[in-house]
């Protein structure tokens, strides 16, 4: 089993690009099932949750080659309609592909998915979109089979604005004669790639950004050339790893307007900020400040998985800084290994309340999941001592080998086996 050894204590220098966004290229490989042809796609880093995604599309039958951070993926030639358990079991995101199914196949059987098990995360949303479609959606607690023998465009509105749901329905959507109209629809950046991407493929979409999309049946899709956007969490976290080290770094490969919320909660901690046209520049000379009432909502709001990574940086911050939860219920099981650090930190109800230490002694501590793991090695770069950090294939679903960026910025973290 792989580990990180991290001495901490270094305050992060240098320079670092950003890698495409893994919630914006996971629904872009399930929407390639829709191309009548090939998609190459730039921008792609190398997820575990990448390669799972590609094993479902060569399980039904695609082609898929990858030369660095290009993937080439044929899906003229489809042959199934199910994805097995074992695949969806790996992540959550794989619920994205019940829609591109239902466009491509006209039906679907799909397992009950994974992923980290930050909270229920319910899909009703997504049946309600596909239903509101005339799909029929059947579900037994375990295995989602679906038929469109009476899909048609359809106005939806949603209870919440979901991302997942919406992806659905935009890709259930496609080939419907008519307009589909997604009332209360997610607005966040990874949506508006999913629908670029698309749309060069000869989709009709508008509204993208905003909170009506609305989706003109088209009879086909054609082969397409797309470049995924910056990972807006990945740019935070290393933002987030300058901070919490009082060190300099300088982020490229960045798109500054998807990271509004998060920039303007940093400059309020006390951090500088240098912008430019792709690239973000944070120094912390001293120690930052607290953040007094901070809360998650749905994009352009502050996100929910930043969360964890902002509750790990002001366990050094000065005063008492409060966090509050609204999206996941169980998001916050990452607090007990950051008190392993020497963090004083009282969770309620979904809201952290962390009081500021001057320091952090090295601990051994597990990732609890995706975002919450991040946060504790953001805890160990800050440790005085050696720290080690289990259970990181969490870690790999959304980070390109973190330990390399971290030790071009500065740092000293290895990956280890304990089998060794």
């Amino acid at each position: 089993m792989e580990y990180l050894k991290i001495t901490g204590g270094r305050k992060l220098q240098g320079s670092i690009d950003i890698h495409g966004a893994k919630n914006s290229v996971l629904p872009i490989l399930a929407a390639s099932l829709l191309v009548n042809g090939e998609s190459v796609i730039h921008n792609c880093p190398d997820l575990s949750d990448v390669t799972y995604t590609l094993r479902i599309l060569q399980k039904l039958g695609a082609q898929v080659k990858r030369e660095g951070h290009t993937l080439t993926v044929n899906t003229s030639v489809i042959t199934g309609d199910t994805v097995p358990e074992s695949l969806m079991r790996e992540m959550r995101s794989s619920i994205i592909f019940l829609g591109a199914l239902a466009s491509r196949m006209g039906s679907a059987s799909v397992y009950l998915p994974g992923g980290c098990e930050i909270g229920l995360r319910p899909i009703d949303l997504h049946f309600f979109g596909l239903r509101s479609l005339g799909y029929n959606v059947r579900f037994d607690g375990s295995n989602i089979c679906l038929r469109g023998d009476k899909a048609a465009a359809n106005r939806i509105i949603l209870s919440f604005p979901s991302v997942g749901a919406t992806e659905n329905i935009i890709l259930a959507s496609v080939f419907l004669e008519g307009t589909t109209t997604v009332i209360n629809a997610a607005q966040e950046p990874e949506i508006e790639d999913l629908c670029r991407y698309l749309n060069a493929a000869g989709a009709k979409i508008q509204g993208a950004l905003t909170p009506v999309i609305e989706i003109e049946g088209v009879r086909s899709l054609h082969s397409v050339t797309h470049t995924v956007i910056p990972d807006r969490i990945e740019a935070t976290t290393f933002l987030c790893a300058a901070g919490i080290t009082q060190g300099e770094a300088e982020l490229h490969h960045v798109c500054l307007s998807h990271l509004t919320a998060v920039t303007g909660l940093l400059q309020e901690a006390g951090a500088q900020l240098y912008l430019d046209s792709h690239a973000i520049r944070i120094r912390c000379r001293n120690r930052l400040k607290r953040l007094k009432n901070v809360a998650t909502m749905a994009y352009p709001g502050f996100p929910t998985d930043c969360q964890a990574l902002f509750g790990a940086l002001m366990t050094t911050a000065s005063g008492t800084s409060v966090i509050t939860e609204t999206v996941f219920e169980n998001r916050m099981m990452h607090v007990p290994q950051l008190r392993r650090f020497g963090a004083d930190i009282d969770v309620k109800d979904r809201i952290a309340v962390i009081h500021g230490v001057k320091a952090l002694h090295a601990a051994d501590a597990v990732c609890t999941d995706l975002r919450g793991g991040a946060a504790v090695v953001l805890a160990s770069l800050a440790a005085e001592g050696t720290s080690t950090v289990k259970n990181i294939r969490h870690l790999d679903r959304g980070y390109e080998h973190i330990e390399r960026p971290l030790c071009s910025l500065g740092a000293a973290v290895t990956r280890l086996n304990d089998e060794e």
